[in-house]
């Protein structure tokens, strides 16, 4: 009978995050349901009044563990089916706790949802189970739905309730109010003065109430019997709030205790102990009175020296505790001094060095924890320490992947003779972290094949390692196996399928996890975050998921205002971002770098300049290169150059160390106003700043000139050049292209191929171009089959090539053929390379070509200007001027006014622009002067101007006075006489 669990809503009250798989286990969580137990068909610490009678089908697992059937939960699956007793309770029951036992939730639920019956021993199985892997969440919703059944033999026991606790404590002060409610409902059942029960508690309230351990103490007063693990359990509460005094008194009456049990420290107790002198502020002083005290009241079982170190009978176990406390306080080189100082009077076991190379693995300086591991590792070859367990080897893997050197830990993986899941987990982790992805994931598959199912680590470490690479097929052959086995419950598990997907660019399914979560942590939100950032999703999508996140009570970090004004930075909604700037001033996020960075980008992208000025004045004592960077870029993209220069001075200037990411936006703002005499001043400052040779510097430098007309000063830094990467490679054939070379672009391209560096799609729109512009027909078109042998699709851009290939050629016949081959539908930039071809033909039929060109046009970007010109000429070069007064009349209509083109020219003071027949500038008269007479001068030289493109009905005389006094030709005329002036200057020195 399946039956859904319901979902736990008025117990746990407000949203709160799952046990992620990096949080600690549970120093002591209750184990799984013995053998023993199940078959006598109760829980431990049930209350029976008679010894338990042995179920009838006790002998047929006993049998089967003699035959080794009941080595995997499947075959014991199998042979109960085979049988016709799966429905058996008793039997269903030891197979969903051994499912659970192997991390098999999934299993494990799948039996328990098609059990017939059930009673204590089912549920508490899978709460168990859940608990055990970390699944709090999940354990708390069947955990609910016992408590809503009916039938009494379905009430928790101490075992239940004991692992509830434990899964509350693991989650901190977010599950206090959950585990209060719980503690009522103990406290109405019989198991109120149980000990396992008195024992989570104290447990569970030390970690989750914040501040003085008032009610673990008051839990402990309660207690009827104390057993070890009681004076334990408030020992470590009282160690880890750093009280020595309750501590060390604690451990004195423990002593003193009249309890008939004799109670004898252990490893737990001298791991408080250790653990409150260390978390301790009292000084030296203090702590030496309290070791005096604490050796005038124990002198059986303390000498002279430290009590933690000083039994009698020291052993093993003793020193696997004392180096375990430290561990904890990430003291490694303490640990091993204490080890080094008592190996020779313990004897030491295989777990004292499992306990040893984790100390190693905490070395605060890597190198000498490497030259102290290897010592070991030596030492345990000579002393065949390795062959006792799989956890020494396992231990020796995890140190050396913590101390660098991965290529040691896998060496030490290859050569075990037996692998658990441990051992996995540890590897997989080890070279993802290690950034070593393809490894990863290839012992990822490995692990699988050798049918071993994966953690919540493994599969967070395969997915990181999916994300690494872009492998979206992989990442989703790993997200089937989390659900398969139900680790795709685990709130950090769904956050690594979240960040899988939004790296391989697969956003919808980041919705889908995200949405499927059962909990959110502040991680989900982040990363949801990260997602609108990266799709550069709506206003309205950002905002709400934002809100929702304030709404689940959820407190947004730094990481949360970083991800959400990179979302609204390319929205440019100054309003907004002003409120996001309040409410990063309300939670107090200031005098962070990050923020303030993201701020000054979000005010940039709006306009608000003054406010990224205040922002970046404030930041003076903490300025990074970020900082810099995001405020010249900032000046750039409003337009301001001479403020973006001015700002590289004085970050020069006041020793900021100009980076590789500055000088590209500097030389790409250069390049994009056609700025060369500033661009060179950046090259030079990047020759002094020892930049000249990295790569991303040589390719802006490429960019920059060739975009400012100097294709000869780009060749020569393209040639000298150790490095190249696709920018690089890209620029220099654009560069060439774009001046009329196509021949010389198209040798770099085949130098490109030859150099084995893979063309992607920008490549062959400047390489389309290139054939484009030196009339390379039928060779365009080999290069445009080309990019399917690359499995690269033509894009909309690579069309717009082809057809203005064809159109410069004459060859107007074969544009319907490629526009009726494209995949997607033509679009305004299509019908524009179109537009232009048909522009010189005389031919009906592609003037009816020109004629549908323009009609779509203007139905496409109705409000585009440039559209508007472009019919107009093309109706003017065809002779078609009722058209042309058509086409401009309607413009008017639009309400929409083309910009006029400017010219600007650079000279020693400073920027001089112009547009057509522009009479604007301050030496107009003399400039037309010197303008009339280069005119007359080139006319008597020979010069024509060709007057077709003058698109106006004017007189011929009227045409050739339009085209004199082009924009261009002012700035060329401003530039000559400029240099006449120069040269005047040279001849009277």
């Amino acid at each position: 009978m399946h039956r859904k669990l319901p979902p736990l809503t008025h117990l746990t009250g407000r949203s709160a995050a799952s046990a992620s798989a990096s949080s600690p286990q549970p120093s002591r969580l209750p184990p799984p349901v013995p053998l023993r137990d199940l078959l006598a068909h109760r829980l431990p610490n049930s209350r029976s009044p008679s010894p338990p009678t042995p179920h009838p089908h006790a002998d047929i697992l006993l049998l089967l563990r003699r035959r080794g059937d009941v080595t995997s939960p499947e075959r014991l699956h199998v042979e109960l089916v085979k049988r016709g007793l799966h429905h058996d309770l008793f039997l269903a029951n030891h197979l969903v706790n051994f499912y659970a036992k192997g991390a098999r939730l999934a299993a494990a639920r799948r039996v328990f949802d098609e059990m017939p019956e059930r009673n204590a021993v089912s549920w508490t199985c899978l709460v168990s189970g859940y608990v055990l892997q970390g699944l709090a969440d999940e354990a708390f919703r069947v955990f609910h739905a016992m408590l809503q059944e009916a039938d009494p033999g379905c009430r928790p026991t101490s075992f239940t309730f004991g692992t509830v606790l434990r899964a509350c404590q693991d989650g901190g002060p977010n599950r206090l109010g959950f585990a209060t409610q719980v503690h009522g409902l103990v406290s109405k059942t019989e198991y109120a003065s149980n000990s396992t029960v008195c024992n989570a508690l104290i447990s569970m309230y030390g970690s989750c109430a914040v501040g003085p351990p008032i009610l673990a103490q008051r839990v402990f007063d309660g207690a009827p019997v104390r057993d070890l693990i009681t004076w334990n359990a408030l020992m470590s509460v009282y160690a880890k709030k750093g009280d020595v005094i309750s501590t060390f008194t604690l451990f004195m009456d423990m002593q003193r205790d009249d309890n008939r049990i004799q109670l004898q420290p252990t490893e737990h107790t001298f791991g408080s102990l250790i653990t409150a002198a260390s978390l301790s502020s009292c000084g030296s002083c203090v702590l030496d009175q309290v070791f005096v005290r604490v050796r005038s009241n124990l002198a059986v079982l303390v000498t002279s020296t430290w009590v933690v170190l000083c039994l009698k009978e020291r052993n093993a176990v003793t020193l696997n505790g004392l180096m375990v406390g430290l561990i904890k306080q990430h003291s490694g080189e303490e640990s091993v001094a204490i080890f080094v100082g008592t190996r020779d009077s313990v004897v030491v076991n295989a777990d004292t060095y499992v306990v040893l190379l984790s100390a190693i693995a905490e070395y605060s300086v890597s190198e000498e924890g490497l030259r102290k591991g290897r010592e070991v590792h030596g030492h345990m070859l000579r002393t065949g320490i390795t062959d006792m367990k799989i956890a020494v080897s396992n231990g020796l893997v995890n140190m050396y992947a913590k101390c660098g050197t991965i290529e040691d830990a896998s060496k030490v993986f290859q050569i075990m003779k037996a692998r658990d899941r441990i051992s996995w987990n540890t590897i997989i982790s080890a070279l993802d972290q290690s950034d070593y992805c393809e490894e990863a994931i290839m012992h990822y598959c490995l692990m699988r094949q050798g049918c071993i199912s994966p953690s919540n680590f493994a599969a967070i470490s395969g997915l990181s390692s999916c994300a690494g690479l872009r492998l979206l097929v992989a990442g989703q052959q790993v997200h089937c196996d989390a659900v398969k086995w139900g680790l795709d419950l685990d709130t950090s598990v769904s956050n690594a399928l979240v960040k899988m997907y939004l790296e391989c660019g697969a956003m919808s399914e980041c919705w889908k996890v995200f949405s499927s979560m059962n909990e959110h942590d502040e991680v989900s939100w982040n990363s949801m975050m990260g997602v609108m950032a990266s799709s550069q999703a709506p206003i309205s999508e950002t905002v709400e998921v934002f809100s929702n996140m304030m709404k689940g009570g959820w407190t947004p970090n730094k990481v949360t205002f970083v991800n959400l004004l990179a979302a609204l930075s390319p929205l440019s909604v100054l309003e907004l971002g002003k409120q996001v700037h309040a409410v990063v001033l309300k939670h107090g996020v200031t005098e962070d770098n990050a923020v303030d960075n993201a701020l000054i980008s979000c005010y940039a992208k709006s306009g608000e300049t003054d406010s990224c000025e205040h922002l970046f004045s404030k930041m003076s004592s903490r300025r990074d290169a970020v900082s810099w960077n995001s405020m010249i870029s900032g000046y750039i993209y409003n337009g301001n150059l001479q403020e973006a220069m001015d700002c590289v001075w004085l970050m020069v200037h006041t020793g900021q160390i100009m980076d590789c990411c500055t000088f590209s936006i500097i030389l790409n703002a250069c390049a994009s106003v056609a700025a060369l005499e500033r661009g060179m001043e950046i090259h030079a400052f990047g020759i002094k700043s020892h930049l000249e040779s990295d790569v991303v510097v040589e390719s802006a430098l490429v960019d920059m000139y060739s975009k400012c007309g100097r294709v000869d000063y780009a060749s020569k830094v393209f040639n000298s050049m150790t490095q190249r990467n696709e920018f690089s490679w890209n620029s220099m054939i654009s560069g060439y292209a774009r001046h009329g070379l196509g021949s010389k672009a198209l040798e770099i391209f085949e130098e490109m191929q030859r150099s084995r560096e893979i063309p992607d799609h920008v490549t062959f729109v400047s390489v389309l171009s290139a054939c484009s512009h030196a009339g390379l027909v039928e060779r365009g078109l080999e290069y445009f089959e080309m990019m399917r042998q690359h499995r690269i699709p033509p894009q909309i851009e690579h069309y717009s090539c082809v057809i203005d290939l064809l159109g410069r050629a004459g060859k107007l016949d074969r544009i319907k053929e490629y526009i009726q081959r494209m995949p997607m539908k033509p679009n305004a930039l299509i019908w524009r390379t179109v537009l232009v071809a048909c522009r010189q033909s005389k031919d009906g039929a592609k003037i009816d070509l020109g004629r549908e060109a323009s009609r779509k046009l203007l139905e496409i970007e109705p409000q585009n200007p440039v559209n508007y010109v472009l019919a107009s000429n093309f109706h003017a070069a065809t002779g078609m001027w009722e058209d042309t007064a058509k086409a401009r009349a309607a413009m008017r209509q639009a309400t929409v006014k083309k910009e006029a083109g400017r010219s600007w020219v650079t000279l020693n003071d400073g920027v001089h622009t112009f547009i057509a027949g522009d009479r604007s500038h301050p030496n107009t008269k003399e400039i037309y002067e010197k303008l009339n007479f280069l005119i007359q001068s080139i006319r008597n030289a020979g010069y024509v101007p060709l007057t077709e493109y003058a698109l106006y009905d004017l007189e011929e005389e009227n045409k050739e006075e339009l085209l004199s006094y082009h924009s261009e030709k002012l700035a060329i005329d401003i530039e000559y006489g400029a240099l006449q002036i120069l040269r005047n200057d040279e001849l009277e020195a």
